[in-house]
């Protein structure tokens, strides 16, 4: 698409913003119930458009994607006419005679930038939140997973009007096109070295911006942990979707005494969820394409492979492979794998590890396996991360009831539910004073007993 046609759309959803169609509340929940009602019927599409990019099987595919997109739409579609409605507030006693109330206001045209990694469910869910709230919005999918694109563009173009939501295919180039344009919000998945470029160009119009990106999630397994269950989850969450999940487990800390004995329960799992020749299981994906599976494949080194380390070049798959004698200076820790590999690293105890993961960028995820109270309290007040599990990997993502995001380096901003639409809102804070009564004590001339009623008041 050309830079003139994109300006015109953007125009057009200027226009239509403009003209009040979003606003009124029962015209979003018609556009998500069509929404909702096109998923459904293309539901084979999308998993076959998923297992085409990603390898995905079909379970896999409505687990981490269909199933819940449907969900949060099922969740806004309940919840919406609540969140759409202005909320009374207290008014302090110096402005009395007066309602006070906050009144959720849509930014107005939103860019949603999506990845590659689960590319149905990371288009859809900021699009389900950015119509609830009242927006029109420009959907750009990843280039890198062109069948989950043709049929996200389907859908959109099957329920709305480019006036209210419009799909922009291409690479880099669109991508670029779209960061020099003006929007009121962007709302951008991806990596952090792009996610800086989206922050540089939003910064010339200082417009708003979530950005939900990434990092090394830390997994600490403490010697109290149930290390069965811990392994079962930590395998779970590691290598599903072939660990191209931005809240995977990147590496795990664990102490000496324990490590030879979770290693053995993670080969175990292993062989139990993907069988004893993970690149033959026909559930087992692949990664997205030759630039990461040659990266992945770099990261390697075969005399730290304790389990896996298998590739098939011409499927480009990986096998769930563990790495052992880990350090923080190996190749493996110095960038997110976002692949199949899960290095095993030793700290002394719980305290060396809080400081060896306070010493790094934050993560977007963190995972503890411990059954001491003691420890959990410890852990998560002490490491800054954007959200994580106790006990279970990635489930903490996969509820409209909180919100998922980032801090520092690994993001900024959330979404999902209450979260979500509160992101792409603006709330007005409005008073509506009265006439009847009009005080006398703020107006100049000011004299003495207007100065011992304002500090009455404002005490």
């Amino acid at each position: 698409m050309t830079e003139a046609q994109i300006v015109l759309l953007l125009q057009n959803q200027r226009a239509y913003f403009a003209s009040g169609s979003t606003l009124p509340a029962a015209g979003r929940i018609q556009a998500l119930k069509q929404l909702k009602h096109s998923i459904l019927q293309h539901e084979k599409e999308i998993h076959q458009a998923l297992y085409q990019d990603l390898g995905k099987s079909a379970s896999e595919s409505y687990m981490c994607e269909t199933g819940m997109v449907l969900s949060e739409l099922s969740y806004m579609i309940k919840h919406l006419p609540r969140y759409a409605r202005e909320q009374t507030v207290l008014t302090p006693l110096a402005q009395t005679v007066s309602r006070s109330y906050r009144k959720p206001s849509p930014y107005g045209v939103v860019l949603i930038m999506s990845p590659w990694n689960y590319p149905f469910m990371l288009t859809m869910e900021p699009l389900i939140d950015a119509i609830a709230a009242g927006n029109t919005a420009l959907v750009k999918p990843s280039a890198y997973s062109p069948a989950v694109s043709a049929i996200l563009e389907k859908i959109i173009k099957e329920c709305f009007t480019t006036e209210y939501v419009a799909v922009i295919q291409g690479g880099r180039e669109e991508n670029q096109c779209l960061l020099r344009q003006k929007f009121d919000y962007i709302f951008f998945t991806g990596s952090q070295s792009v996610g800086k470029e989206v922050l540089r160009q939003a910064a010339e119009y200082l417009t708003p911006v979530t950005l939900e990106l990434g990092g090394k999630s830390p997994c600490i397994v403490d010697s109290t942990a149930d290390l069965k269950i811990a392994a079962r989850r930590i395998v779970f969450g590691k290598f599903l979707n072939c660990g191209q999940t931005c809240v995977a487990p990147d590496y795990v800390l664990c102490t000496e005494e324990i490590k030879e004995e979770l290693i053995s329960l993670l080969q175990k799992q292993i062989k139990k969820q993907f069988g004893s020749a993970p690149l033959k299981n026909k559930n087992y994906g692949k990664i997205i394409s030759q630039k990461h599976f040659d990266r992945i494949c770099s990261l390697i080194d075969p005399a730290r492979v304790v389990c896996g380390g298998s590739v098939n070049a011409s499927s480009r798959q990986i096998e769930p492979t563990i790495l052992s004698d880990i350090t923080f200076e190996d190749a493996v820790m110095g960038q997110e794998i976002f692949g199949p590999l899960l290095p095993i690293l030793t700290v002394k105890d719980i305290p060396q590890a809080v400081r060896e993961i306070e010493q790094r960028p934050h993560p977007l995820a963190l995972y503890l396996f411990s059954s001491s109270r003691r420890t959990i309290r410890y852990v998560t007040e002490r490491c800054r991360f954007g959200g994580g599990c106790v006990n279970d990997t990635i489930i903490h993502l996969a509820t409209s009831y909180m919100g998922f995001g980032g801090t520092g380096e690994s993001g900024m901003g959330a979404y999902h539910g209450r979260t979500g639409f509160d992101t792409f809102s603006h709330q007005k804070s409005i008073v509506d004073k009265k006439t009847w009564l009009d005080l006398p004590m703020r107006y100049q001339p000011y004299r003495r007993i207007h100065d011992k009623l304002i500090r009455f008041f404002l005490k």
